[in-house]
């Protein structure tokens, strides 16, 4: 039984897997979707979640604790400014995973990690194609 186990450690050393994971963040909260596969997209999901709670709660002692995962000064200010708004009445559930297949190369199952809400015009990440435009149609229906 899995009861109470932590998180995945996805085959990472801890230093390896902290820091992917606070870059996924970062990007995240930088382009408002990635592309990854599944078991990193639901690690990532938790911190983003989490980092977007922080900004909208707001202070100092907050962004300090996001400073501790975002490193990118103008990201965690885009969180404590345009996402504090946007989120401003939603009580969780900022981001969405959408399953876009398995990857050619070694038949991973990939993902779009994205912010919901986010505006209609902004374009997924480049790295995708087709895939991507399917689950974007799906999104908006």
């Amino acid at each position: 039984m899995r009861h109470k186990v932590g998180q995945r450690k996805l085959h990472r050393t801890t230093s390896h897997r902290l820091a992917m994971l606070n870059n996924m963040v970062t990007s995240l909260l930088e382009h408002e979707a990635i592309r990854t596969t599944v078991p990193k997209a639901k690690e990532a999901r938790k911190m983003a979640e989490r980092i977007i709670t922080l900004g909208k709660r707001g202070g100092l002692a907050n962004v300090r604790l996001a400073a501790r995962i975002v490193k990118d000064k103008n990201v965690l200010q885009k969180v404590f400014s345009e996402y504090k708004d946007r989120y401003a009445s939603r009580k969780g559930g900022y981001t969405r995973i959408v399953k876009l297949g398995f990857r050619r190369g070694d038949a991973a199952e990939m993902a779009l990690l994205e912010l919901v809400d986010r505006p209609a015009k902004q374009a997924a990440p480049a790295e995708g194609g087709e895939a991507e435009a399917k689950a974007e149609e799906k999104s908006e229906e």
